[in-house]
């Protein structure tokens, strides 16, 4: 468990908070690249309780600004795309998106006082469908050389959702492997064919990835500090059947890697709007073949919706929760994607759950190991030490579910993973 003090500095992010302050030296996901390509030159943006607006200006650069126009506090994301920025309505003050100043049509002529106007501003770079920015202090970072950012934009699929409860309960859920055998249990297999783009695709040909996590409750789960985070590595014996080796990832410090079927994973980030709620942010990528984007986007947006992604079934209708499905189609009772599961899981202790009341069992390790690594890293922010686990050489990393020797497991993950490589075109 969590003192009330120690719950409070590793979620609050908003203002001069600590943990906002590690997050901030992190590029973070700002928005889908999907959400400017409709009419709007502008759309609003929430990171760390901080009001922004994200533009695209001519030249197809991105800028992410203050959300209140530095003049009178006109709201920008009603901003004009004209003359290389973005350009507020109520005086015509234009911004580039470095957020300088370059006309005030209103001034007199020859008035250098846009030369004294610096907006707020943030860096932003595009990858994979999302739209990433830098909030910290100094220069950026490089952005790690992640498989999801390596791959093509063909082999990637971007998305997102709002979970109504604070960044670290949404994240704690994936590095928590014991809860898929409950949370996600499904009494009958589904076809894996009819669930293209959807989690939980059976990842091995010898047993239904349903099947196993409903027969093998006890997983083992062994953990390792790598150069991105945490490597967690879920072990379920299956006798006869085999050692089932699940490895997923903790990429410090909001981001997991996850297997979901034999050719593709999921990154996915878990970014605070404010203290009290945040989205994921997920690229899907795939090494074998080329994703068909528009069907995973249009199942998504059946269930999300526009333009706040949030899920239809949500706190308000209880998540969707159906008594005569619990007792007969799912654990839950609230439907056939997980997502909806996990926000329960997330939402339903209340945006921010006192710790202090909580007691961790065996099967909470990864959750425990990342707690110190976490509380570590802001302790060092805060004595002004470097941010760890950051660059351009951190690779992978390595997500995989296969079923290996029961005798002999140690290394048939790593070969899982080569043997995909191999086929890839691109990794």
């Amino acid at each position: 468990m969590l003192s009330s003090e120690q719950n409070q500095r590793v979620t609050q992010t908003t203002g001069n908070t600590p943990a906002g302050e590690l997050l901030r030296r992190y590029w973070q996901p700002a928005a889908l690249v999907d959400e400017l390509a409709d009419d709007r030159p502008a759309v609003p943006v929430e990171l760390f309780g901080e009001r922004l607006v994200l533009f695209r200006d001519e030249a197809g650069a991105y800028g992410l600004v203050g959300r209140q126009c530095p003049h009178r506090g006109a709201d920008l994301k009603f901003g004009r795309l004209e003359d290389g920025g973005i350009r507020c309505p109520f005086h015509g003050w234009l911004f580039d998106v470095a957020g300088k100043c370059l006309e005030q049509p209103a001034e007199p002529e020859g008035s250098n006082f846009h030369t004294k106007i610096n907006h707020t501003a943030y860096p932003c770079i595009e990858r994979s469908g999302i739209v990433f920015a830098y909030l910290g202090p100094g220069d950026p970072p490089p952005l790690p050389s992640f498989d999801c950012f390596v791959a093509p934009d063909t082999f990637t699929f971007a998305f997102k959702g709002h979970i109504d409860a604070n960044w670290l309960q949404a994240l704690e859920v994936g590095i928590d492997p014991a809860h898929a055998s409950f949370l996600h249990r499904f009494f009958e297999d589904k076809d894996p064919e009819e669930g293209y783009g959807q989690q939980f695709r059976d990842s091995t040909e010898e047993i239904p990835v349903t099947k196993l996590l409903r027969e093998a409750v006890r997983p083992t789960i062994d953990i390792d500090e790598t150069d991105s985070g945490m490597r967690i590595k879920t072990l379920r014996d299956l006798g006869n059947a085999g050692m089932h080796v699940r490895v997923t990832n903790l990429a410090f410090p909001n981001a997991i890697v996850i297997p979901m079927s034999n050719d593709m994973t999921i990154s996915q980030w878990h970014v605070p709007i404010n203290d009290r709620e945040c989205y994921w942010y997920a690229i899907f990528t795939d090494f074998e073949h080329e994703v068909d984007r528009q069907a995973m986007r249009d199942q998504r947006l059946e269930l999300y919706s526009q333009p706040d992604y949030k899920p239809l079934q949500n706190r308000s209708n209880d998540w969707g929760y159906d008594a005569e499905e619990q007792r007969t189609q799912t654990y839950t009772g609230m439907g056939m994607d997980i997502n909806v599961h996990d926000n329960w899981a997330v939402e339903s202790p209340g945006a921010v759950f006192d710790r202090s009341t909580e007691h961790l069992g065996t099967t909470d390790k990864a959750i425990i190991a990342y707690r110190k690594i976490l509380m570590a890293a802001i302790d060092d922010v805060e004595a002004d030490k470097s941010t760890p686990k950051q660059g351009a050489t951190l690779t992978g990393p390595i997500a995989v579910d296969t079923i290996g020797p029961v005798d002999d497991w140690q290394d048939c993950w790593i070969e899982c993973d080569q043997a995909r490589r191999d086929r890839s075109p691109w990794a």
